[in-house]
């Protein structure tokens, strides 16, 4: 904020996408790692007795070890909404959706913070309903990807959108092949992947399948149907990277596919059996979880050439529960 207010410009260098893109391609780009995180009672040491827990914005740094806490939303000074959304588009993180905090009612709105202004703006809503549970995801220059879930009515959804997060404007996207609700987005090699979740009629029952939409041809792939290893909840599928693949929690296990077939990474030390986010940057694996119900969230993570962990220290302050998160380069 400092250089881009020096004149007019700077400011517009600053914001200009071309200068984001050479900070990351000169390996100057800060990578950051922002959650949807319960806030804890300090000195408590589980979060047990948060029965309806406050979730804000937390965001560690890995090369620093830092962790810090933005500002929440005007509009949600008590909390954000339980089970928002949460993705990352070049300088902005933009919460999605989500149960008000007030009203318990699904909501379908739009937050934008900026980290170039540190400051919030008020997106347009999601349209054609509200919607809960659905896969989110960004190519992280200028586009947000929004698919599946379920209405009101609980019934699934085959829908999809897309946001871009400058114009401030919503397009309905052609539908999925397939209801999902609970799937899982990721932005993989140019296209947006739907990741398992499950129709109406099996309600609670996951799919190993997976489509993915491809923008520039603005059109849905075939349905892969045993894309996942097993019928589970895809919360911790993420992808590495075009060089490296994809990854999920599995059990008492990290996997990884390797071809058409998913082999067994490294054992979940006990600590993190419960795996609540896992989060992907340059060879690495962040997984947040913790040893079971109610008890503290402890960060570890995974070389994903070596498959070697080590713990990393968090502030009693930051141990919450993890409801979702994205990585940023800023």
């Amino acid at each position: 904020p400092t250089v881009a207010s020096v004149c007019k410009l700077w400011k517009s260098e600053i914001h200009a996408p071309e200068f984001h893109r050479q900070r990351r391609s000169t390996k100057h780009a800060q990578k950051l790692i922002a959650m949807v995180q319960a806030r804890v009672e300090l000195g408590t040491g589980s979060t047990k007795r948060l029965t309806n827990p406050v979730y804000r914005l937390s965001v560690f740094e890995p090369e620093t070890g830092n962790w810090s806490e933005i500002p929440p939303p005007p509009e949600f000074y008590s909390g954000l909404p339980m089970f928002c959304q949460l993705v990352s588009v070049g300088y902005d993180l933009v919460v999605l959706g989500g149960l008000d905090p007030n009203s318990w009612e699904a909501s379908n709105s739009v937050f934008v913070y900026n980290f170039l202004s540190a400051k919030w703006r008020r997106g347009t809503d999601m349209p054609g309903g509200r919607r809960m549970f659905f896969s989110c995801a960004s190519d992280s220059e200028g586009t947000v990807f929004v698919a599946g879930g379920h209405d009101n009515e609980k019934n699934a959804l085959r829908s999809a959108l897309a946001y871009d997060v400058s114009s401030d404007r919503w397009v309905v996207l052609p539908d999925m092949a397939a209801e999902r609700d609970e799937c899982k987005g990721v932005f993989s090699r140019g296209r947006f992947v739907a990741v398992g979740g499950y129709p109406t009629e099996t309600q609670g029952r996951f799919v190993k399948s997976a489509e993915a939409f491809d923008p520039a041809t603005r059109s849905w792939s075939e349905v892969k149907e045993d894309f996942l290893d097993c019928a589970t909840c895809p919360r911790t599928f993420v992808d590495g990277g075009d060089d490296e693949g994809v990854f999920l929690c599995s059990g008492e296990d990290l996997i990884a596919l390797r071809g058409d077939t998913w082999q067994k990474m490294a054992s979940l030390p006990g600590e993190i059996r419960n795996v609540s986010y896992v989060g992907a940057f340059d060879g690495t694996l962040v997984l947040i979880g913790s040893s079971g119900y109610g008890e503290v969230h402890v960060a570890y993570a995974f070389d994903v050439k070596s498959c070697n962990g080590r713990k990393l220290e968090s502030p009693e302050g930051f141990r919450g529960h993890v409801q979702t998160g994205c990585v940023l380069e800023i």
